[in-house]
C-alpha cells in the first residue's frame, strides 16, 4: 500500500490551471522530495492532499482512502508555509495549545518528546516572536509531529536553517521514516540538502508531473564527467572541444567533459598537445544539475 495516490488531479483559480492532471506516487516509509520552481504547483497540491483546499478533479488516496476520510486525516501531520503561532507566548505554551487542539491525551510528554526531537527543549521559554526564523521552523516542525503521524506534508521546511539546523532536520526526518510505517512528503529549492535524505523524488511544472524516481534511479541517471585544471585554461578548452562534443566550464573554474572517456586519455592527450594538467577528477551531476538539466529540456 502507497502513502499517498493521486490521479489526474486538477486545481482551478479562476481562468488560471494551478495543477493540471498531476499523477503522484508516494510509498510508505518514503522521504518524497517534491521539486519545481515558484509557481509550479508543489504548494496548491499540498495544500490539496491535507484538505487544505478543495480540489477540481482527479483524486486523492491517502493509505488506501479517500483524502477526505476523517480517520486518515487525522494520521497527518502538516507544516505549510509558517506554523501558526501566538507571537506574544512562549514556545512551549504555543506547543501546548496546539496538543489541545488535537486532543492528546498526555500533553506535557508529547510536548517534551517533540521538542526533544526538534532539538528545541532548550529554548521552550522563549517568546515565539523572539525566535530566529530557523528556530520557529523548527517549532512548526515540531508541531507537525505532535501526535506521531503517519504522514507528513512539509512545505519548504528548511528555509531558514543553518548548516546545523538542516543537519538537525535530516537526522528528524531520517529517524521518522526508520520503521518503514511513515513517509514524508518535503518541498524544498534547497536540492544539495534534499539530496542528502530523499529517498523518493517527484518534479512538477506549470502544474504537471514531469517525472518520479528513486533516489537510485536518479543516481543511475546523472551523468558522470571528467573536470580538470590546466595551466593555459583557454587553449585547453579549445584543444578538448576539437576532439569531444560536450566540453563546458562550471561556475568552479573547471573544465568538464561529458563524453564517455578517462582521466587518462585526456592527460595523455593534453600532454601530446603541450598542454600540463594540474588537476583532474572524475564525477557526476547532482540533483541540483540534473533538474536544471530537465528544465532547460536536457536528458
Amino acid at each position: 500500500m502507497n502513502a499517498v495516490e493521486i490521479k489526474n488531479l486538477s486545481k482551478n483559480f479562476g481562468p488560471k490551471q494551478a495543477v493540471c492532471g498531476l499523477e503522484m506516487t508516494v510509498p510508505m516509509g518514503a522521504i518524497y522530495g517534491f521539486i519545481g520552481e515558484n509557481g509550479s504547483g508543489k504548494s496548491t497540491t499540498e495544500k490539496m492532499i491535507c484538505g487544505l483546499l478543495p480540489t477540481n478533479g482527479g483524486s486523492i488516496k491517502l493509505y488506501g482512502k479517500d483524502h477526505t476520510d476523517a480517520a486518515v486525516r487525522a494520521k497527518m501531520g502538516v507544516l505549510i508555509e509558517s506554523p501558526g503561532c501566538f507571537p506574544g507566548l512562549s514556545v512551549w505554551d504555543n506547543m501546548m495549545l496546539q496538543a489541545a487542539n488535537l486532543r492528546i491525551a498526555d500533553a506535557e510528554k508529547e510536548v517534551i518528546r517533540v521538542l526533544k526531537t526538534v532539538r528545541m527543549e532548550g529554548a521552550a521559554g522563549n517568546k515565539y516572536k523572539n525566535c530566529s526564523l530557523g528556530m520557529k521552523q523548527r517549532v512548526g516542525i515540531a508541531m507537525a509531529l505532535l501526535g506521531d503521524p503517519e504522514l507528513l506534508v512539509l512545505d519548504e521546511p528548511l528555509n531558514g536553517l543553518d548548516a546545523d539546523g538542516m543537519r538537525i532536520m535530516r537526522e528528524v526526518f531520517l529517524d521518522v521514516i526508520k520503521d518503514g510505517k511513515r513517509s514524508i512528503i518535503v518541498s524544498s529549492h534547497l536540492l544539495g540538502e534534499l539530496q542528502k535524505v530523499a529517498t523518493h523524488y517527484g518534479i512538477i511544472r506549470h502544474g504537471k508531473m514531469l517525472c518520479e524516481m528513486t533516489a537510485d534511479e536518479l543516481d543511475a541517471s546523472c551523468r558522470t564527467y571528467v573536470a580538470l585544471q590546466a595551466g593555459d585554461m583557454n587553449r585547453t578548452g579549445m584543444i578538448l572541444g576539437g576532439r569531444y562534443s560536450r566540453v563546458e566550464e562550471d561556475e568552479a573554474g573547471y573544465i568538464r567533459v561529458y563524453d564517455p572517456t578517462t582521466p587518462e586519455e585526456i592527460v595523455s592527450y593534453l600532454y601530446e598537445n603541450g598542454i600540463c594538467v594540474t588537476e583532474i577528477m572524475t564525477d557526476k551531476i547532482g540533483l541540483e544539475e540534473y533538474y536544471i538539466d530537465l528544465m532547460k529540456g536536457g536528458k
